[in-house]
């Protein structure tokens, strides 16, 4: 059996604008400037816009018999299969997120552990173990901009074939 396994990422551009104070507010809060020598927020901060620049494509998955396997699709771009899974050409590629707002500020990404896959049969599969190569302490370069690379684990059976979407919720903001 040949299974055709992809994904689109869908309504992933999203801007998050920094909240700000108003001047009239910020004249009566004590806790709401910005600490000497810290970038901090202000009203003129630039949004981040975050474009998906690539999806994450497992392309075909053989699946043999009505056994079970998985595939992985890890940042750097090595793969591996197990069980009765197998990914038979080359085609798969990793996803990759660019971030882009204010050069040289730090930020805060929230990226999803795992993401459900629709089939055009309603049928559900599960894309688990993203794992992507954000830095700890991820920051915008001189550009304004950091790339983000991401894989993971595709779990398959027998029973599932077709080509199979959802969508990937990446959260960002200004630290």
């Amino acid at each position: 059996m040949t299974v055709r396994w992809s994904f689109a990422i869908a309504g992933l551009v999203l801007l998050l604008v920094p909240f700000g104070v108003s001047p009239a507010a910020a004249d009566n809060c004590v806790l709401c400037g910005i600490t000497p020598g810290e970038p901090g927020r202000t009203d003129e901060s630039a949004p981040l816009e975050i474009e998906l620049e690539t999806t994450l494509d497992f392309d075909r998955v053989i699946v043999g018999g009505n056994g079970a396997g998985s595939v992985r699709l890890m940042p750097d771009g090595s793969s591996a299969a197990s069980g009765a899974a197998e990914l038979p050409s080359g085609r798969a590629r990793i996803g990759r997120i660019i971030i882009h707002g204010e050069p040289n500020r730090a930020i805060y990404v929230d990226f999803p552990k795992s993401i459900e896959l629709i089939g055009m049969k309603g049928t559900i599969v599960s894309v688990s173990a993203l794992v992507t190569d954000l830095p700890d302490n991820p920051k915008l370069d001189s550009r304004g901009e950091l790339a983000i690379d991401f894989g993971g684990e595709l779990t398959v059976s027998g029973e599932a074939d077709g080509d199979f979407r959802g969508n990937l919720l990446v959260r960002a903001d200004y630290l």
